[in-house]
């Protein structure tokens, strides 16, 4: 049997574990396949001489995560590394690819997820999610489980989707083995705490065992990346030139970086993390004000090293969170501030209005004589997280070399300058600055696996960086298939990203159409949902037709609008209600045929 009839027959196997079969087999030649075949078949007859010995002394682990960004995958995959260490048999997979008819089975069940946008699961734990909230759902009363919750403070909705799968699994009759754990972004000790916890609390129930039992889910294939947000690449930075006009008040930049020989891959849809170094001019803002000295010896885990070096790149700066915000309050006295930090609303609007340096300016600490000690500073800020940006090449085109489309954020407030941190750091790099990086790969927004389906690609501003990466891959594959693109920003003249490159795609024909929206050349503003809505007809036969929808970029109101628009398509043009029009959508989220990648 061929492994593209599988998913037509009545299968055992999840539509997840048969694309990692697909996967692993398509890496083998022939003698390792027919090696693979008889290994397999040799295990099967040996279950089926035993089956009394397999029940009783080989029960599974199963370990979920849900993953936007990769961060849970990596506690989930830290896990299952120390679980088999201890003798469990682990099943570790996405939940995306989890079969959910095999919860009923589950005795142990251990996940890990992030939350998305607000409150909303991770597209791959979105069927899981909702499975788990329908009438569909088993009685789990023979089922143990624990849920780590990753998510950010900052937002409104922390850490909702493992709140979700906790008390969803528990009204279901499953048993919590531990409290549900919620991690704010910085995770690592909570998560390794947990392991430990965790893995304690499942030796009553499940017995280790020297076999070594792997699932589908968790078959290993060759590691290409070495290279990980832990271990990144010492990278040089090749050019970060500005690609936005003089008269713009946007400043975007175009970025390239060579990966030498670091061996590192990626695919077009794939993210860049980029690790940074704080400005240093805001770090000696910070040391002033508060009258520390720069060169004060701290220690930072089992690291001595004087405190500017640790405020550059160990320290979160540019990004404040509630918990900073309220401790500030407290240690400054200050009235207003006091006040604000009660009201959850206030804090959220105001970490995204203001950096830790405009804390100490306009709410001054003030303990009676005594002065902020660089340890209790350091004890305040979270650790320094990269940034994650979306790949605007495709290796087919720029080889060992990767691109990044990154929007300096600025601002000024009380007279002083105001940058975002990664942006600034690659904004303002020159030719041969090293920064290291590490590919985060996004599995949720691929191009389709028929080359030939056609895509439309919706990408204002610098939500335009992956699809350059999808045409170029196109283009070097010899795709011929109808590509779609929708763009919009403040003004042709100076805000038209890529403009050259995108005209001779479409005169080479290798870009069907492209529908522009430049919001500020006209009295009344036009964004790319507005453009969507005027040619609903045809977009609505190329969804019919077939074609995979791509969204990318801002997920705070873009998205959201263009959602909207796409729904009153359906509703106008297709003839659904809106609940149809909902369901409708759903179906080609689940099909892999309307993919976002929103931030």
């Amino acid at each position: 049997m061929l492994l593209k009839e599988l998913s037509s027959l009545a299968s055992p196997l999840s539509q997840g574990q048969i694309e990692k079969l697909k996967q692993l087999t398509a890496e083998l030649n022939a003698v390792q396949l027919a090696w693979v075949s008889g290994y397999l078949a040799a295990t099967a007859n040996a279950g089926q001489l035993t089956p009394a010995v397999e029940t009783q002394t080989v029960q599974t682990l199963t370990i979920l995560y849900g993953s936007q960004t990769g961060n849970g995958h990596g506690v989930a995959k830290a896990l299952a590394d120390k679980a088999q260490a201890q003798g469990y048999a682990v099943n570790l997979a996405s939940m995306g690819e989890y079969n959910v008819r095999q919860l009923k089975q589950e005795t142990v069940l251990l996940l890990v997820v992030s939350t998305h946008g607000e409150g909303e699961a991770p597209d791959d734990a979105i069927e899981l999610h909702k499975f788990l909230a329908s009438k569909r759902a088993p009685k789990l009363d023979n089922l143990h489980y624990s849920v780590l919750a990753l998510g950010d403070s900052s937002y409104e909705f922390f850490c909702q989707t493992g709140k979700d799968f906790d008390a969803r699994l528990a009204a279901l009759g499953a048993k919590s083995l531990l409290p549900l754990i919620e991690c704010d972004v910085d995770y690592e000790t909570a998560a390794s705490e947990w392991h430990a916890e965790v893995l304690n609390s499942v030796k009553p129930l499940i017995q280790t065992s020297s076999a070594n039992v792997v699932s589908i889910g968790t078959v290993k294939t060759t590691q290409v990346n070495e290279f990980t947000k832990q271990n990144p690449y010492l990278a040089e930075v090749l050019v970060s030139q500005k690609i936005t006009g003089r008269g713009s008040d946007r400043d975007v930049r175009h970025v390239e970086i060579d990966l030498g020989e670091s061996g590192l891959t990626y695919q077009v849809g794939d993210a860049l993390g980029v690790w940074f170094s704080n400005n240093e001019v805001l770090v000696d803002e910070i040391l002033a004000a508060l009258s520390l000295a720069a060169d004060e010896l701290v220690t930072l885990g089992s690291q001595s090293l004087p405190l500017k070096q640790a405020l550059l790149n160990n320290k979160e700066l540019t990004q404040l969170y509630p918990g900073l915000v309220k401790a500030w309050a407290e240690l400054s006295g200050n009235a207003e501030l006091l006040a604000l930090s009660e009201d959850k609303e206030q804090v959220r609007h105001f970490i995204l209005k203001h950096q830790f340096a405009d804390l100490v300016a306009q709410y001054p600490f003030s303990n009676g004589a005594e002065t902020l000690s660089a340890t209790k500073l350091l004890e305040l800020l979270r650790p320094l997280t990269p940034r994650l940006y979306s790949i605007a090449s495709s290796q087919s085109e720029v080889e060992t070399e990767v691109h990044l489309t990154v929007a300096l954020v600025e601002d000024e407030r009380h007279g002083a300058a105001r940058f975002g941190g990664a942006s600034h750091f690659l904004a303002s790099a020159a030719e041969g600055t090293q920064v290291k990086v590490y590919v985060e790969p996004n599995k949720h927004f691929r191009l389709p696996e028929n080359p030939a389906t056609p895509v439309i690609m919706v990408g204002p501003g610098t939500g335009v960086a992956p699809f350059r990466a999808f045409m170029q891959e196109r283009v070097a594959q010899g795709v011929q298939a109808d590509s779609w693109l929708f763009f919009g920003n403040p003004h042709f003249e100076q805000d038209f990203l890529y403009q050259t490159e995108w005209q001779q795609y479409l005169k080479n024909g290798d870009l069907s159409r492209i529908d522009v929206a430049f919001s500020r050349d006209q009295a009344h503003k036009i964004y790319v949902q507005h453009r969507i809505k005027e040619q609903a007809k045809t977009l609505w036969q190329w969804l019919e037709n077939g074609a995979h929808l791509y969204i990318c970029g801002d997920a705070e109101r873009m998205a959201k609008d263009v959602h909207q628009a796409l729904i009153e398509v359906a509703i106008e043009v297709g003839g659904l209600d809106i609940d149809a029009a909902e369901a409708y959508f759903d179906t080609l989220r689940s099909d892999k045929r309307y993919q976002k990648d929103v931030y």
